[in-house]
């Protein structure tokens, strides 16, 4: 019945002080009101003696109304000498100086009743290990105004203060976690302003707390135009398809968290040249499951990108140059036989055309005896660029061994094909080599056509374009023969 503590009494002024006679006379009975009273309730008169202790403050204090009514030695309950109470002070009409002295900054004025004040203290022998208690004075005036009395009443606020300090302490204690993580985090409230950005997060972006807490400009962190980070896609709610069309092919949704999302991204502007950051976001819900903020944490991953780039860069070289033959610089025997099963196979499903040439250098064993095989090798060389010059991106050549060389022809006809040979041939012819010393060597190539025959094997098309260049050789060299057309 906090209300007690809230309302003046206007009473008819008699001769005695005692509140309850004066109560009596006006036909209201005060020990009713107080005693009925679940909230702990002291009425004290102008003497400061205690007029009425009700039970539930003789239960929050542990002393009996018995030791207390008629006395004026209510501290006795509170404290440990003498010392007004709330109620005594109300009855001294103490300034607020006065009240400061005894409850300095846990006191304030009521903002119900003029004159009344309200505080809230702890009393450590309350209990077992001390209570807080909340309570209000307010002045009992007579029909004249005078003061007769006051009336006090005090509740325990323990469970609050204690639920408060937990908060507090929760909180502080989740802000360090953010506060102190070494993993950059930033976190936004639902309208998308800034609550944290840690010193992680200071030292990754260049933007200091002061400048962004409290702000929705975020973005400007990372991005030189305004737009939605993941944070505020995720407190969006935002959709996948919303998602994509900011990290399109650089995203995905979280699979520890349930609407949350995991990217990866170059940021230009960060560092010398750039960074790579890896960014998760996920939504901050209450109690009922509402999304009220979300967190997201960034993490400097260049120099794992920079690794992996270079791992793939090494593994593409060793890969090209288990496939290339290093004297000519065309592909490999072993990469014909990885190649030219596949073209096969994709002509064979979708019934397309392939044509394979082979190539022979005419009297290389005679350029190697005359002029050595070092010369030799320039011929071969020189043979390998011409080849190179005469190809279509989708044609293929091969060293096959010794001087002689492969190219296969996807979605080429045999006409195709053999214009590309006397192409190759007559380039070849004209290409003028020039040794070491400064002599010039001249030299031919005869060319085997084989187009590719429905149910044929690499083998078998290789062998009828090999036994093509035999021929070419028997005709007197420097010419091109077509395959016989037998599996």
């Amino acid at each position: 019945m906090r209300d007690i503590a809230t309302k003046q009494f206007y009473l008819t002024e008699t001769s005695g002080v005692s509140v309850a006679p004066l109560l009596a006379n006006a036909g209201l009975d005060l020990t009713q009101l107080v005693e009925g009273n679940p909230v702990a309730t002291i009425v004290i008169d102008a003497r400061h003696h205690v007029t009425h202790w009700n039970r539930a403050c003789a239960q929050l204090t542990g002393v009996p109304a018995t030791e207390m009514i008629g006395t004026n030695t209510q501290w006795r309950a509170f404290y440990d000498e003498p010392r007004p109470i709330l109620a005594d002070l109300i009855i001294d009409q103490a300034v607020e100086s006065a009240v400061a002295t005894f409850y300095e900054g846990k006191f304030r004025p009521s903002a119900l009743i003029d004159g009344a004040w309200e505080a809230e203290d702890f009393f450590p022998a309350f209990g077992h290990s001390g209570r807080w208690l909340y309570f209000t004075a307010a002045a009992i005036r007579n029909a004249d105004g005078k003061i007769i009395g006051a009336i006090e009443t005090l509740q325990d606020v323990t469970g609050r203060r204690q639920a408060e300090a937990a908060l507090r302490n929760s909180t502080a204690f989740h802000n360090q976690i953010v506060e102190w993580s070494s993993v950059a985090t930033l976190v936004i409230n639902a309208e998308h302003k800034v609550t944290h950005w840690n010193r992680a997060c200071e030292v990754l972006t260049g933007k200091i707390a002061r400048e962004m807490i409290g702000t929705d400009r975020h973005w400007a962190a990372f991005y030189a135009a305004q737009r939605p980070i993941m944070a505020d896609l995720v407190l969006d709610g935002a959709k996948e398809s919303r998602v994509d069309r900011l990290y399109h092919g650089r995203f995905r949704p979280s699979l520890l968290v349930p609407g949350g999302y995991e990217a990866e991204d170059f940021f230009p502007h960060f560092g010398d040249g750039g960074r790579w950051l890896f960014f998760t976001a996920a939504p901050l819900r209450n109690a009922d499951g509402e999304i009220v903020g979300a967190i997201e944490t960034l993490q400097d991953v260049t120099e794992r990108r920079r690794a992996e780039e270079a791992l793939r860069e090494s593994e593409e070289r060793y890969r090209t140059l288990s496939l290339t033959d290093t004297l000519t610089g065309l592909f490999n025997t072993r990469h014909l036989h990885e190649r030219l099963p596949a073209e096969i196979e994709r002509a064979q499903r979708y019934n397309r055309p392939l044509s394979l040439l082979v190539l022979d250098c005419d009297h290389f064993k005679r350029i190697n005896d005359s002029f050595g095989h070092l010369e030799g090798d320039r011929v071969l060389q020189g043979l390998a660029g011409v080849i190179r010059d005469c190809l279509r991106r989708s044609d293929s050549a091969f060293r096959y061994g010794g001087e002689e060389f492969v190219v296969v022809l996807p979605e080429s006809e045999f006409t195709v094909a053999r214009l590309l040979a006397e192409r190759l041939r007559m380039a070849f012819e004209s290409k003028r080599i020039v040794t070491a010393s400064g002599e010039e060597i001249r030299c031919t190539v005869s060319i085997g056509v084989a187009a590719w025959l429905h149910g044929e094997d690499e083998n078998a098309l290789i062998r009828r374009a090999d036994a093509a260049a035999y021929a070419a050789k028997e005709r007197g060299r420097n010419c091109v023969v077509q395959a016989a057309a037998t599996t």
